[in-house]
């Protein structure tokens, strides 16, 4: 018979063993997972013991764990926006830099003033920045496009799941191909940035993640260059694109729009940390 508080330990020692960037954390989220339970009562009920098919459960996933698997793929849930997204092994994993992306594409949408929005979302994955514009912006309307049938149907479930569903169109396809004849007030996109030769060298938990939601050329900079291309065809006029970059990639992708001649000079949106994490620009 163990407690909440014997299993926690043994979990953590063990992941603290494999390297594992944050073991205790780890094994409180997989552990009330299995409970049910907030993180917080593993506390209050420290003491209290568990049964054996629950700690039986609890070993399983922390073996996966073990595995380099991330812990959004072993619950089936990330956090993002305030919401909880289901996710899976089609889907990448929203990070917290992409609220950064969010957060300013739907203040933008809502400083329109219009009584009906729209914007596009190319590489929706598991639809958390689409999802979360509707639910915070209520006037807006939205495209989302993937290239993966699984990807998409993740993107569908949440959106009924936040019941923004009436207000979002899904199309299976290569970034702008569905959507010939659209216009929108934004096109928006955290598309694939890392160079192909960086692959190799990634966090082992990230080469769990879909390769298409990660490989951007050999330079990391192929589906901004298509964006780009695209983006003033399905922009109305004064209609903003906005891009999520990767580390060091915002003075190449503002290079891009410059050399483009349709854009007005592009700025950047900053994360907390001060990085660069956001390309954005307004079609003349």
């Amino acid at each position: 018979m163990r407690t909440v508080a014997e299993v926690l330990r043994a979990a953590t020692e063990r992941l603290t063993a494999s390297g594992v960037d944050s073991p205790r954390l780890d094994a409180e989220i997989l552990l009330a997972h299995v409970l049910g339970w907030r993180r917080l009562t593993l506390y209050v009920e420290s003491e209290k013991i568990l049964p054996l098919e629950k700690i039986l459960r609890f070993n399983e996933l922390i073996s996966r764990r073990l595995e380099k698997i991330p812990v959004a793929y072993l619950t089936g849930t990330r956090e993002f926006m305030g919401l909880s997204f289901a996710v899976n092994e089609h889907v990448l994993i929203p990070r917290p830099d992409t609220e950064i992306l969010t957060e300013g594409v739907g203040e933008f949408l809502r400083g329109l003033g219009k009584a009906s929005v729209s914007f596009a979302d190319l590489g929706t994955g598991s639809g958390a920045i689409c999802v979360s514009i509707l639910k915070f912006v209520k006037s807006a309307r939205a495209c989302a496009v993937d290239i993966s049938a699984a990807a998409l149907a993740t993107a569908q479930l949440n959106a009924a799941k936040f019941h923004v569903d009436d207000r979002a169109k899904f199309f299976c396809g290569d970034l702008f191909a569905p959507l010939t004849g659209k216009i929108f007030d934004a096109v928006i996109s955290n598309p694939p940035y890392i160079p192909t030769g960086d692959l190799p060298s990634l966090q082992a938990e990230v080469t769990h993640e879909p390769r298409l939601a990660l490989d951007g050329g050999a330079d990391g900079l192929n589906f901004y260059r298509r964006i780009i291309f695209d983006a003033p065809n399905f922009l109305a006029a004064g209609g903003l694109l906005a891009v999520e970059v990767g580390h060091n990639q915002s003075t190449a992708v503002k290079n891009l729009l410059a050399a483009d001649g349709r854009f007005a000079p592009a700025e950047t949106w900053r994360d907390l940390s001060g990085i660069e994490r956001v390309v954005a620009a307004r079609v003349i």
